[in-house]
């Protein structure tokens, strides 16, 4: 049975994203378009390309994420110093790697360009901080004077996941000139609103998958120092513009998969923590698709006309 995929942003903690497709797949499921931020924009990208969620868990589990932080070299002796390097750089790895990795995880299926997909099967949430607006690649490519079946969906991928400050931001060049890229969920983290955009109402379900606390049950931060400032103004930029085009009708028919105690940037993960996000994302979806209901062959999944 064919369902359209919303896959929220939150870093390492993606994985879990995978346990609940899992779930989907297990129960008949395919996803047929999808549309994700940062991390939900990888396991959007993985599933269009044709990766099965068994496949996927394979790959994330077997992956060692800490050699993906390709910090740059520096001439400062003193460590604390290195950190200058933000001033000019904008972040604290390169995200080569990052982008080596996503290339090579597409290779495998196949797929190099938005040409090797098909046509509306994947959609992913940038933020041009340049030109202060969200982008959704591949559409809005032609805006900048660039074709999207030349343009690589590994690049697109290591655009959405330029996390402020950790992962050096992306420059988009183009005719139509330079612009500054950074992770989606600055401005989208979870992009429910894109099929209610569309001119057409989806033809199956949609499904959004959501990383946060349980509808209702949001935790106040705790804000004690710098550190602590920037992680609660970068959630708050997250999730806040989201959150309010989720109706409250429709907050129950959204899948929110709880990921308390993981940080978004924890690239070292243990196998257990992995597991863990795993087994959240599983029991979450278990307990979702107990509410769906069905009409005669065709499931209705309550949500399939969300427009956010």
């Amino acid at each position: 049975m064919e369902i359209d995929g919303v896959f929220s942003g939150g870093g390492m903690k993606g994985l879990a994203l995978v346990g609940a497709c899992k779930v989907f797949e297990e129960n008949g499921y395919t996803f047929k378009n999808t549309v994700g931020t940062s991390a939900g924009a990888i396991v959007a990208a993985m599933i269009a390309s044709g990766y099965s969620a068994s496949e996927m868990e394979d790959v994330l589990m077997e992956q060692d994420f800490p050699a993906l932080l390709d910090a740059r070299k520096t001439w400062f002796p003193v460590p604390f110093l290195k950190w200058i390097q933000l001033y000019w750089k904008m972040g604290l790895y390169k995200g080569v790697a990052l982008e080596n990795w996503f290339s090579d995880l597409l290779a495998e299926k196949g797929v190099y360009t938005f040409a090797d997909l098909p046509e509306g099967s994947l959609k992913i949430v940038v933020s041009d901080l340049t030109n202060g607006k969200l982008v959704i690649l591949p559409d809005d490519l032609e805006e900048y004077g660039l074709r999207p079946d030349f343009f690589p969906v590994a690049r697109a991928l290591r655009m959405s996941t330029s996390i402020p400050f950790f992962f050096e931001p992306v420059t988009l060049h183009s005719l139509a000139g330079n612009a500054v890229t950074v992770d989606g969920g600055v401005l989208s983290n979870f992009p429910l609103w894109v099929f209610g955009e569309a001119e057409k109402p989806p033809a199956q379900p949609v499904v959004g998958m959501k990383l946060t606390y349980e509808a209702g049950h949001k935790k106040e931060k705790s804000i004690r120092n710098g550190l602590t400032l920037y992680e609660a103004l970068f959630s708050t930029m997250k999730d806040a513009h989201d959150q309010k085009h989720i109706p409250k009708q429709l907050e129950q028919d959204v899948l929110f998969i709880p990921t308390e105690g993981i940080s978004a940037v924890q690239f070292a993960l243990s196998d257990e923590e992995k597991q863990e996000l795993l087994q959240s994302g599983t029991r979450s979806a278990e307990k979702y698709l107990k509410t769906a209901t069905f009409t005669g062959r065709h499931p209705v999944l309550r949500h399939r006309r969300m427009t956010g």
